[in-house]
């Protein structure tokens, strides 16, 4: 399952899921250095940043910034 940090709450990450409902991850089990906005991987127990995913969501949040102001 993928999600995405939206943001964080006291020890807790607020994360939505593909099917945009919301899930609490706590801190201390995200990847180092993750913040809002990464794109995560969940599978088992086994939680990892999905880098690649990040980097495109985010060039493509940032085109479509350039565009509001055009």
């Amino acid at each position: 399952m993928k999600v995405i940090i939206d943001r964080f709450e006291g020890s807790f990450a607020v994360c939505e899921k593909e099917d945009r409902t919301m899930m609490h991850i706590e801190r201390n089990r995200l990847p180092a250095g993750a913040g809002e906005g990464d794109v995560l991987v969940i599978q088992g127990d086994v939680i990892s940043l999905d880098a690649e995913e990040t980097a495109l969501r985010r060039q493509k949040i940032r085109k479509m910034m350039e565009s509001l102001w055009e």
